[in-house]
């Protein structure tokens, strides 16, 4: 067996390219590639289903449960398996605690240095931005006159430290747009979100074993055995996530909104969704899920989601020419890597382009939100309408399909997480007391299908395997990232982050801010190379900065 590998980056960073051509100010035409080879699918051939649950979490350290549970998931429907109450709620309370990580990681700590200036916040009244902080209803945790002081320090030294590098000086310095005192508030919430994050990976383990690649999620259930201790550390880290959280993402969102609301106007992409479900209730059903299932068509109408509509295309992408043009993962799928070399107008990615029912869709957070609304997923509703309403455009759900939209509807996800995982604490303390101690479920067979519908916090997760005999005789994976940045498809049609960057203003060639703003829009788990030429005025520019802005 034959194992091939580009580049065995953890998918953090990893590695991403975006090409575009810009004409009059906006980008004309965009190629999107990726520049990892995902060979795990070799690796787990000839494998148990046991093992693919460990294996697979190695496709990412930043969202490996997910890879568990999918590979769970799909391992279980194989060996016909349906996993007890417990493990229901410890997996959902794993899921959810990697969630919060991702999300607060991704918001604070990744998105917001393309709208957030530590700089300028030198020049605040912290006097001034506390005030604002409690006008704005966000919180006020840190000492902001103390925080000033630190980073007057980094500034006077030249050292920006983790700041460095980024592109505050684009558009001639107009770029970036808060004024001081939010650019205060937000800066001390980017550096107690490093904390945060950290109290979310510390549930992971908890429960996991270890975080990130846990180590107590199998098919059949979970290995987790909790104790009254650790029922108490539990308790005590949601509690305090959910206070941070609700007390401080949604009002940031809202709070930067004004000073950037022209980025609801680009950044749409396909305008098309696919979310496979995340958080299972009792009933194991996928439409019923916490956040439920469901592909969105054009004009966003919904429709259950049908695994034969899954396909995948690669006459764009590094894999040996296939005279099958459209081939559906779980019964034809196949991974047979040859790199040509970068071509736009041939290959140029080692993503494959899925589609569905012929159509490229976007994954993540977005998706998830507007198929949770289109649903009537109660707390989903309540929040999106409210927030369309604080910004002025009630019942205009179409803005969320935005730069901006897909950004901030994100929040509104967090928040529900975070609310989800105290009710889940308390579910699984009155299991316990209720005196329910199975965790655990034997296979009814080693010979099967299936399939692991299921979400990382990045979009859309599928795991599809084969079982004989207990050994894996063939395996597929359709990760979120491969859907948002897939090539040009079967029809010519360009990917969804392509899509979304068509039509993104360009106002300074070099630093193009608002094509950066727009690919961390999706939180591809990838860094980014981004090269830019202008015909009309012969300029060249290319730079390679990762998801932090460090060049």
């Amino acid at each position: 067996m034959t194992r091939s590998t580009i580049d065995p980056v953890t998918r953090i960073e990893g590695h991403l390219r975006i090409e575009m051509e810009v004409e009059n100010g906006v980008v004309a035409d965009a190629w999107v590639s990726g520049g990892c080879f995902r060979g795990m699918e070799l690796v787990l051939e000839d494998r148990t289903p046991a093992d693919a649950a460990m294996i697979a979490q190695r496709i990412c350290g930043v969202c490996p449960v997910s890879h568990a549970q999918s590979a769970s998931i799909a391992g279980e429907k194989a060996m016909g398996i349906t996993i007890p109450n417990n493990a229901r709620i410890i997996r959902n309370l794993l899921e959810g605690a990697q969630f919060l990580h991702s999300h607060i990681l991704w918001f604070y700590n990744l998105a917001a240095p393309d709208y957030v200036n530590p700089i300028n916040a030198l020049k605040a009244s912290a006097a001034d931005a506390h005030d604002l902080a409690v006008a704005a209803g966000t919180s006020t945790n840190t000492d902001l006159k103390a925080l000033q002081e630190r980073l007057t320090k980094f500034a006077n030294n030249g050292q920006l430290s983790i700041f460095s590098g980024n592109w505050f000086d684009s558009e001639g310095g107009q770029g970036y747009k808060l004024p001081p005192e939010l650019d205060l508030i937000c800066t001390a919430h980017y550096l107690e979100a490093l904390t945060m994050q950290a109290k979310a990976s510390e549930i992971s383990g908890l429960l996991g074993g270890k975080m990130p690649h846990i180590m107590t999620m199998v098919p059949g259930g979970t290995m987790f055995v909790p104790t009254e201790e650790k029922l108490d550390d539990l308790w005590s880290l949601v509690n305090e996530l959910y206070d941070w959280v609700s007390s401080t993402m949604v009002q940031d969102t809202i709070a930067l909104v004004p000073f950037y609301k022209d980025a609801l106007n680009w950044g749409g992409g396909c305008k098309r969704y696919v979310a496979w479900g995340v958080f299972e209730d009792a009933s194991f059903e996928m439409n019923n899920r916490y956040l439920p299932a469901g592909v969105l068509k054009d004009g966003l109408a919904l429709e259950d989601v049908n695994e034969d509509l899954i396909k995948e295309y690669t006459g764009h992408s590094w894999y040996e020419p296939d005279d099958v043009e459209l081939r559906n993962p779980r019964d034809e799928g196949l991974t047979k890597p040859l790199y040509t070399e970068y071509n736009v107008e041939d290959r140029y990615s080692w993503c494959k382009s899925p589609s569905y029912d012929g159509q490229c869709m976007e994954a993540g957070g977005l998706s998830r939100l507007l198929v949770a609304y289109k649903r009537g997923v109660p707390f989903i509703v309540e929040q999106i309408d409210g927030l369309l309403a604080t910004l002025g455009v009630p019942g205009r759900i179409d803005v969320l399909q935005s730069t901006l939209g897909r950004t901030g509807a994100r929040q509104i996800e967090t928040l529900y997480v975070a609310t989800l995982m105290k009710e889940w604490v308390a579910e699984l303390i009155e299991a316990l007391k209720g005196g329910d101690s199975e965790f655990f479920r034997d296979p009814t067979t080693t010979t099967g299908d299936g399939t692991g519908f299921w979400e990382a916090p990045r979009g859309a997760l599928y795991h599809t395997e084969h079982v004989k005999d207990g050994r894996i005789t063939g395996y597929q994976i359709i990760i979120p990232t491969t859907w948002n940045i897939a090539p040009r498809g079967h029809d010519g049609e360009p990917g969804p982050m392509e899509q979304s960057l068509i039509g993104v203003p360009v106002n300074d060639v070099e630093k193009p801010i608002n094509a950066l703003r727009t690919v961390h829009s999706f939180d591809p788990c990838t860094a980014c190379a981004v090269h830019i030429s202008e015909p009309s005025t012969g300029k060249h520019f290319e730079t390679v900065t990762n998801p932090w802005g460090v060049k």
